[in-house]
């Protein structure tokens, strides 16, 4: 299936898809409401849709990741509380320094695993003690998928190690799954597995899912009672959201199983990107819909250039480093689109 209008082949992320003609449908037809009175039907079908798919009791619709990372911040913390996080998340290097400008709480950064797992041991150590000079920390945090980490899906086994850490020390425990599905469909369990252990989660309808708008955060009922408030805050009441929920439905009830096709779409990819001298890069740490190489370093041109070569050829990317490039496969992408890219590879260089 291709784009309307756009000749390009766009890898530069998940979040560029179009919604499907059945998003279109449902969204001309949605039923609305005022969702700050709690009363638009598609946006509480949306949220109940959510709860029951990652095994919380309730849900609680916003406008993008970084608000639904935002709110769960802000439920969870009080001001001067630590979150022990990692160095290369999402929450901790691209939401504008969210935790300390809006929660007014510090981050305890700790340097993932190369396959995005925090190290229980460096977890256990970053727990500050019962100390008046110290902060308390409060929260630990991980992201599955792991963007910066190849886009690599963290284990249930992990997960649930993580969420007995935190029980140990009273801490509670947000999963940032803004592709939460991926990981689900690349390890063959379900999204209620992954997220069972943590207190919060929440998941992207934008990215591979193809909604146009929109994420979720899922947790407990009190939880989600709290967190209306912070969205609150963060200015993120919408009133006829039925509109845009609509779509989300879509996503969430056709669109999740065949994130596999974007899998196997960036492994065809991989294996044609590796047969190219100059581009370096292991095809085995594919695992989801993202794909991380190196230029070698007798490549005589950087990834900004190589960037730039690509779009005058029409296949779109972004860079990820001086040398180093990042590709997402999604919907709007087919194998004959990859095997196109692998061929402007070649060309470029040659």
């Amino acid at each position: 299936m291709k784009r309307s209008a756009d000749p390009a082949i766009d890898f530069r992320s998940d979040t560029v898809t179009h919604p499907t003609p059945a998003m279109r449908r449902a969204m001309v037809d949605a039923e609305v409401g005022d969702d700050v009175f709690g009363d638009d039907p598609t946006v509480k079908k949306l949220e109940a849709l959510a709860a029951e798919m990652v095994g919380k009791e309730a849900a609680l619709y916003v406008s993008s990741g970084t608000m639904a990372n935002a709110t769960a911040m802000l439920t969870h913390l009080r001001r001067g509380d630590e979150v022990i996080l990692g160095a290369r998340s999402h929450i901790y290097l691209n939401e504008q320094g969210g935790l300390a400008a809006l929660a007014g709480a510090q981050a305890a950064p700790i340097l993932e695993n190369a396959d995005g797992a925090l190290p229980l041991d460096a977890i256990e150590a970053a727990v500050r003690e019962d100390d008046e000079h110290c902060p308390i920390t409060r929260l630990v945090c991980i992201e599955n998928t792991h963007n910066l980490c190849g886009g690599q899906p963290v284990s249930v086994e992990h997960t649930e190690a993580v969420g007995a850490l935190a029980r140990k020390y009273g801490l509670k425990f947000h999963i940032d799954g803004a592709r939460l599905f991926n990981a689900a469909v690349a390890l063959n369990v379900s999204a209620e597995a992954l997220a069972r252990p943590a207190d919060s989660v929440s998941f992207c309808l934008s990215k591979g899912l193809c909604a146009p708008v929109g994420s979720l955060v899922c947790g407990s009922r009190e939880f989600v009672r709290q967190a209306r408030r912070a969205r609150k805050l963060l200015g993120g009441g919408m009133r006829q959201a039925g509109v845009i929920a609509a779509a989300g439905i879509v996503a969430l009830t056709s669109m999740v199983e065949r994130l596999s096709n974007d899998h196997d779409d960036a492994q065809l990819l991989a294996q044609g990107l590796a047969k190219i001298p100059g581009i370096v890069f292991d095809p085995a740490t594919v695992k989801t819909n993202m794909v991380y190489f190196d230029l070698a370093p007798e490549v005589p041109f950087d990834a900004a250039a190589l960037e730039k070569k690509m779009k005058e050829r029409g296949v779109l990317m972004l860079t990820a480093g001086p040398r180093r490039m990042r590709m997402v496969l999604h919907y709007w992408i087919s194998p004959t689109d990859v095997e196109r890219a692998v061929e402007v590879f070649r060309e470029v260089m040659a």
